[in-house]
């Protein structure tokens, strides 16, 4: 454990240490905690709570994240008078070097003076640093349930490499997944994981509000 002021601490760092908490199970508990195998980061990265895990998800889905750090650090302040202290749920680095520090917390209890005080708090310390703070509740539950199915297609190892090489290459105007697998009868069963996997990559991109089908509109990603 190192301790200096926010303004000195680098992000690398944050990304390549440990936890600041030491998570542990017990029967009863009214949180899930767990490891997720993050695609992003080609590790597991932990969360306290499906809610955290459904962000996680989200941060692993997203292209334009590069790096993700749970639990990164612990910040301590004073702030009217009292000494505050706070550790984030996430850490986010983007292709352009945007930090964004990341709250998970259920949308009810944004209402309680104690927590809206306590993020705004964090969010004002943040932000004097350079870095983005989001207080992160709910996403649409199609889109994440669409996501967590994507999920399982993250390993490049479990597809070919070229047929994910000629589906790319193919894909050049707006075409169904179902037609896509019909253009390639003899490769019918390995095509819709091929298609999953780029989906994962944001290579391609389809309407995740909508229960991916075989009608499913794909298109190539901007």
């Amino acid at each position: 454990m190192q301790e200096t002021e926010l303004a000195m601490v680098r992000t690398t760092e944050l990304v390549a240490g440990r936890p600041w908490r030491v998570f542990r199970w017990h029967r009863g508990q009214a949180h899930y905690s767990g490891w997720h195998w993050s695609a992003t980061m080609g590790r597991h990265v932990v969360y306290e709570s499906r809610l955290e895990l459904a962000r996680l998800l989200l941060a692993d889905f997203d292209p334009r994240v590069v790096s993700i750090a749970a639990q990164p650090f612990h910040v301590t302040g004073r702030s009217d008078g009292r000494t505050r202290r706070h550790v984030p749920d996430f850490l986010l680095v983007d292709r352009s070097g945007v930090v964004t520090v990341v709250n998970v917390k259920p949308a009810e209890l944004l209402g309680d003076p104690k927590v809206s005080e306590a993020l705004a708090w964090a969010g004002s310390v943040f932000a004097g640093r350079g870095w983005v703070h989001e207080v992160w509740s709910e996403v649409d539950e199609a889109v994440l349930a669409n996501v967590r199915f994507l999920a399982g297609y993250r390993h490049r190892e479990r597809v070919s490499a070229d047929l994910v090489a000629r589906i790319e290459g193919a894909v050049e105007e707006p075409v169904s997944l179902g037609a896509l697998e019909a253009a390639l009868p003899h490769q019918f069963c390995e095509v819709r994981p091929a298609v999953l996997h780029l989906l994962w990559r944001g290579t391609l991109r389809a309407d995740l509000s909508v229960p991916l089908s075989g009608s499913t509109v794909l298109e190539r990603a901007a």
